[in-house]
């Protein structure tokens, strides 16, 4: 009893890159290891926001707890500094519960956040931002790209151009700390993690993964997208805000704006989450200790949950499952 005490609290972390099939599986996953879910994804936080977020629906949340999903309004700011803040505190409920976290979704930085346990400072609008977003309404964002290209070379490199937040971030903290962010989460990255945990990559072949891509977005329009941003759009949730840069969102503004075809809208969303899929699964193979599960070498998605619990057991995870 004495070593279980000391011992690391398990975690489970099951990511993937956009579309691969990471919800069906959670939540087998969840009732075979009485577990609960926390959403790692840094879109389906936000309400109202369902189809372009592919958000998992009730029904096929089939009784499993899941916390972080449908939590925040499309015009509050949702970062990774408030999803470990949340994250954190719905990890000790699911302890006190008796049961396991397992965190699920497609935010790499996000799930290194709470594995690492990174530290961040406390949030607040320094002048340096407003500056920084004073600048980014004048001169745009590949402006402000170039900038942090000039100071924080390998930044530019991991952070998409599109990304304004983090690009944002990464040029405040250059100018607050006369330091480089890239160099700062190297070191985060470094940290031992106060979990045990298994961390798992689901992937597929990759035509297969852009067919089933293309095939979502398809489903996306037929389900309503179009009507779901046209009606964000009413509420006066304008262009700028973090969540409707989304993918899906941004591309069906422009339409409604008359600025592109419908059909250039989907064709430019199913290309850029295509992009997006493999920008994933680039950090997904930086990442230390992940174990890859690869759909092609499976049958069924029975025999990915069996391969995965043998995992968890092999490093002490858990020692018996409670069955589906």
């Amino acid at each position: 009893m004495k070593e279980t005490l000391k011992a690391k609290p398990p975690i489970i972390v099951l990511t993937g890159p956009t579309a691969v099939g990471k919800t069906a599986l959670s939540i087998h996953l969840a009732k075979a290891v009485g577990g609960e879910i926390i959403s790692a994804d840094s879109m389906q936080v936000y309400k109202e926001m369902d189809i372009g977020t592919a958000k998992i629906r009730q029904d096929e949340m089939q009784g499993i707890k899941h916390y972080l999903v449908d939590t925040f309004m499309p015009d509050e700011e949702f970062n990774v500094m408030k999803f470990k803040q949340y994250a954190d505190q719905y990890i000790k409920e699911i302890y006190q519960k008796g049961k396991i976290p397992i965190l699920v979704g497609g935010t790499g930085f996000y799930i290194q956040a709470v594995l690492k346990d990174v530290a961040f400072e406390q949030e607040e609008v320094s002048a340096c931002r407003k500056e920084l977003e004073k600048l980014y309404q004048e001169k745009g964002v590949h402006y402000l790209h170039e900038k942090l290209r000039e100071v924080d070379e390998k930044s530019a490199e991991k952070i998409h151009e599109n990304n304004v937040k983090r690009v944002i971030r990464a040029l405040e903290f250059y100018e607050q700390t006369g330091k480089k962010i890239s160099e700062h989460n190297e070191k985060e990255k470094q940290k031992e993690s106060p979990y045990s945990f298994a961390y798992f990559v689901l992937n597929q072949e990759r035509k297969v993964l852009y067919e089933r891509i293309d095939r979502r977005v398809d489903l996306m329009v037929q389900n309503g997208l179009v009507e779901e941003v046209r009606n964000l759009v009413k509420k006066g949730y304008t262009r700028d805000l973090v969540s409707m840069q989304g993918l899906g969102y941004k591309e069906i503004c422009a339409y409604l704006c008359g600025e592109i075809s419908l059909e250039e809208a989907i064709y430019i969303l199913k290309r850029d989450t295509r992009h997006f899929a493999k920008r994933q699964l680039t950090w997904f193979k930086r990442e230390q200790d992940v174990v890859w599960v690869d759909k092609d070498c499976y049958k069924t998605e029975q025999e990915q949950v069996d391969f995965c619990l043998s995992v968890l057991q092999k490093k002490g995870i858990i020692t018996e499952t409670i069955g589906i």
